[in-house]
């Protein structure tokens, strides 16, 4: 009994230790992103991780962005600044904040406090925080937060939260 743990432990050792060899020589051979530009660029987005510039978050975007497989210009919430500062770091021309990626309208959520339920699936749905409130409770947007990425609407069970123009 005690001669078949002893042996099972040291199989599984022995595969850990090929494993972990493996993985070492691995990470030396394959390429990898040396210059760390994908981080370089993501800490310039906002990480607001809304999704308005068609990649899942702020990373896969600065990832995209780093491959040169997505424009600079596609970050709403970061706005003209954030692309002023990507064309900067990768010595690109400066450019305007794409037309699709800035609203014509800035707009901004407010919640019908009056029909808030107190759910807190909003909460959750906020990538920027910009909603306040406790479960049971009303609930709250703080304007100067929300960047109007839609993403607390749909959750929404009582259809409590509308978009308003950005004053």
């Amino acid at each position: 009994m005690v001669m078949t743990i002893l042996k099972s432990v040291a199989v599984i050792s022995g595969i850990a230790l090929v494993a972990g060899v493996v993985l070492a020589v691995a990470r030396r051979k394959l390429p990898s992103d040396k210059s760390g530009l994908t981080e370089e660029i993501n800490r310039m987005l906002p990480q607001t991780q809304c999704a308005q510039c068609g990649y899942p978050g702020c990373r896969p975007y600065a990832a995209a962005i780093a491959e040169s497989n997505a424009p600079i210009n596609l970050c709403p919430p970061g706005g003209q600044d954030t692309v002023d500062r990507l064309a900067a770091l990768l010595g690109k021309e400066r450019i305007p904040l794409a037309e699709d990626a800035a609203p014509a309208d800035p707009q901004i959520a407010l919640i019908d406090e009056a029909l808030c339920i107190g759910c807190a699936h909003c909460l959750s749905a906020c990538p920027v925080d910009a909603i306040v409130g406790a479960p049971h409770f009303m609930h709250t947007v703080i304007v100067e937060e929300c960047t109007g990425c839609e993403l607390c609407i749909a959750p929404c069970p009582v259809d409590c939260i509308r978009l308003e123009p950005a004053a």
